[in-house]
């Protein structure tokens, strides 16, 4: 297994799978763990966020001016296309995002 330490988090990825475990070190997400529930990845059982959680992760991801350019957009990229995906969730999204999207 190869474990490499970021900032906010700690992948965790093993030799011969396509299996990527992130792990988020951020205490914000301590929360999402209540919500998640376990399904079946490549095989493993693993526990997984909620659609929500993922989708406030991708926006607190998004807010975060000390992450690089590219990975804020990229983060604003799946935003977009989980709204695309489930336009109900607009409403819980901050304006300042629902504007950049509608902008596009």
């Amino acid at each position: 297994m190869t474990i490499e330490e970021f900032p906010h988090s700690v992948t965790i990825t093993g030799s011969g799978s396509d299996l990527r475990i992130q792990i988020q070190t951020d205490p914000r997400y301590q929360d999402f763990i209540a919500d998640a529930t376990v399904k079946e990845i490549l095989g493993y059982p693993m526990k997984v966020a909620s659609l929500d959680n993922v989708l406030q992760g991708k926006v607190w991801a998004y807010m975060d001016h000390s992450r690089r350019r590219s990975k804020r957009h990229k983060d604003l990229a799946d935003i977009s296309r989980i709204i695309e995906t489930y336009p109900e969730l607009t409403t819980t999204l901050p304006q300042q995002v629902t504007d950049l999207l509608q902008e596009r």
